[in-house]
């Protein structure tokens, strides 16, 4: 498992009974969490959090805040991001990420200090996370997410971590007709982020799902691929999608046009209290032959 274990301002503190118990910055949130299915003894550390998000037994769910900002700044090695906590449990960031956004850049530094241009695109590109650290590390960005409000939050996120003259293309747009414009126009990337919906709706109506779009999807991509790429990175928080199934899905796409090695694993967060993992959904990883 990929171990996003290098967090200073946030922690999971503990987890029971389909909750979890996590400290952003300075303060105390339970969230739900459906790969908690233990029920273990709560301790003094669950009493009086910040917000509570409960869910609702009809679907969807509300929060409850308990003397919490309506936004605050919490920090990643370098990078500054605004937490907004908002519909269905969400705060604007997934902190298990912070594992891929290493290894991102990692491979951006290293090829820009050899003296490459390195251009990412990063598609459902949501508040930013892969983009800023990207960015950070070197890199020119693409950044597309179809909602105008995630596109905004991203851009307060690059400004406070110092970014705002960076080279950042901020697009609201349907990342399939914008991959398709993008093949139409010749354009190539040295790097693809995406971070698809396991379900999801396209400006007509168009239905996306996971296990039946993301193949073809993933397909016309790689046609974006430069030359002499770098890497591509696939996230997945569909249940039931396993990190093979995302190994393979590369493989078999990437592969034919160029020449790498592919890898996935689950995406984890240690749990404070016990010393364990908890799982976060999965990502595959293929990275071009002589990076």
């Amino acid at each position: 498992m990929w171990i996003a274990d290098q967090w200073k301002d946030y922690q999971v503190l503990d987890t029971s009974g389909g909750e979890k118990l996590e400290l952003w910055g300075s303060y105390k949130l339970i969230r739900p969490d459906p790969q908690v299915i233990w029920e273990t003894p709560r301790g003094r550390q669950w009493k009086k959090p910040n917000g509570h998000y409960h869910r609702s037994s009809k679907g969807g769910g509300e929060w409850e805040f308990f003397d919490l900002p309506q936004e605050w700044i919490i920090h990643y090695r370098d990078l500054n991001f605004n937490l907004k906590p908002f519909s269905f449990k969400h705060t604007g960031l997934f902190p298990e990420q912070a594992v891929n956004w290493d290894w991102c850049a990692g491979l951006i530094r290293r090829a820009v200090s050899s003296g490459r241009q390195v251009k990412v695109l990063n598609l459902f590109a949501y508040t930013g996370g892969a983009t800023v650290s990207a960015a950070k590390a070197g890199a020119a960005v693409t950044h597309v997410d179809a909602s105008k409000g995630m596109v905004t939050w991203a851009k307060e996120n690059a400004h406070i971590s110092g970014l705002q003259d960076a080279p950042i293309r901020w697009l609201v747009d349907d990342c399939g007709k914008f991959v398709e414009r993008e093949i139409r126009r010749g354009n190539t990337y040295d790097a693809i982020i995406m971070d698809p919906p396991s379900y999801g709706r396209g400006p007509k109506g168009e239905i996306w799902k996971m296990e039946t779009s993301i193949y073809p999807f993933l397909q016309k991509c790689m046609q974006l691929l430069s030359d002499d790429p770098l890497f591509v990175l696939l996230n997945s928080y569909t249940t039931g999608l396993q990190p093979a199934v995302l190994n393979y899905l590369l493989h078999t796409a990437i592969d034919p046009l160029r020449k790498g090695e592919t890898e996935a694993d689950e995406v984890g967060l240690p749990v404070v209290s016990n010393g364990l993992v908890l799982p976060c959904g999965a990502a595959g990883r293929w990275t071009a032959d002589g990076i």
